[in-house]
């Protein structure tokens, strides 16, 4: 389109028959009457070169855009796709999680068992130790449902591959550079350089306005001929479009046109602000969820897992209760399961991070090169 914008538009060919009588002796004779003419002529609109120029650029501006948006479609699919696949493999590690209690929760039920046959512990606790393993049953459950669901939202992505087996996770310790760039650089953020493209096209839209406010001619050539006693005629003409009221007409489109491109810019600049912002919080939160990952490893886990063999090994002397253990467990599930929902938002964070800006260099110069509008 561009390149077709460039163009001078298509000369008219122009075919006429002038004077033809309609009754008396020469009705509807082409050559008797001298005032009857055949003509036929080219007529060219003569569209000044800036104003070419205009409407090319505007169209090279609209290709901007487009690759833009492409971009920000691109960035939109990694990271979805990934928050998917990442929401896969903690509903995933979850299950696994409950598996392995419910394990030790039907070891506990044997170990109930064995100690009421035995006279060394009341009914009261085998009924404690089933009911905390029918809980866990019920998790379990849930869970299984949650990776179905998980599946399903990862096959939205990436089709039939999502029933097959989860990779190795990727490390979720680092982000690019680029967003610690995005400060000095907003133009790396996909979104950010859509609203410059956008901004472009309307400056191309006020430029060609500008531009409009002088008006094109229209050079016109036509031979006539008349009967075969008469000359053949040439006539030249000049059409020039006469602009009577230039303040209520094209001075009103300039300054719309003008106004929308003040418009564009107020929203790329409140856009940049907000995505800037968005971001900064982001990469906050995420530093701030390493910190607590890395609390849970060093002192939580490792406190409810001593505490829930320190219950054990009372009761197994014969100095606990078995609702010490159940509780000491429950405990020590909950805390493990908080850890593996602090790691899936840490993960959802780090993915919006991660594919924030472009992986390719060429996709992230398609979306951040300036244009002469935009300088």
């Amino acid at each position: 389109m561009a390149v077709a914008a460039g163009q001078r538009p298509d000369p008219t060919l122009k075919v006429g028959l002038g004077n033809l009588p309609l009754d008396g002796p020469d009705r509807l004779s082409l050559t008797r009457d001298s005032m009857t003419m055949r003509s036929v002529g080219l007529m060219q609109e003569i569209t000044r070169g800036d104003k070419l120029a205009a409407r090319s650029a505007r169209f090279d501006r609209e290709a901007d855009a487009a690759d833009a948006a492409r971009v920000v479609a691109l960035a939109h699919l990694r990271r979805d796709t990934a928050m998917a696949w990442l929401d896969r493999h903690f509903q995933e590690r979850l299950r696994e999680l409950l598996q392995s209690q419910r394990v030790e929760a039907g070891l506990q039920i044997e170990a109930a068992d064995a100690a009421y046959r035995g006279g060394r512990g009341a009914q009261a606790d085998v009924f404690a130790a089933r009911s905390a393993a029918a809980l866990i049953d019920d998790r379990l459950r849930l869970a299984a449902q949650q990776v179905e669901a998980a599946t399903v939202r990862l096959a939205r992505w990436v089709g039939p591959d999502a029933q097959q087996p989860l990779g190795e996770r990727p490390p979720l310790t680092a982000v690019p550079a680029a967003v610690h760039d995005l400060d000095t650089h907003p133009d790396q953020h996909p979104e950010i350089a859509l609203l410059m493209r956008q901004q472009a096209i309307a400056q191309a839209d006020a430029d060609l306005a500008q531009r409009s406010r002088r008006p094109d001619w229209n050079v016109e050539l036509m031979l006539g001929q008349r009967g075969p006693a008469y000359s053949t005629m040439v006539s030249v003409g000049v059409s020039i479009p006469l602009q009577i009221d230039l303040r209520n007409r094209q001075d009103r489109e300039l300054s719309a046109r003008l106004a929308l491109v003040e418009q564009a810019r107020a929203q790329r600049e409140d856009a940049t602000r907000e995505h800037l912002t968005e971001t900064r919080l982001r990469f906050l939160a995420w530093q701030g969820n390493q910190a607590r990952l890395a609390h849970y490893d060093r002192t939580l886990l490792p406190l409810a897992a001593e505490r829930t063999q320190a219950t054990l090994t009372a009761y197994r002397g014969g100095s606990g209760s078995l609702d010490a253990v159940l509780d000491a467990r429950r405990l020590e599930i909950d805390t493990r399961i908080d850890r593996l929902r602090l790691d899936m938002e840490t993960a959802g964070l780090w993915a919006q991070l991660h594919y924030l800006t472009p992986a390719d260099p060429a996709e992230r110069r398609a979306a951040a090169i300036p244009t002469t509008t935009d300088q």
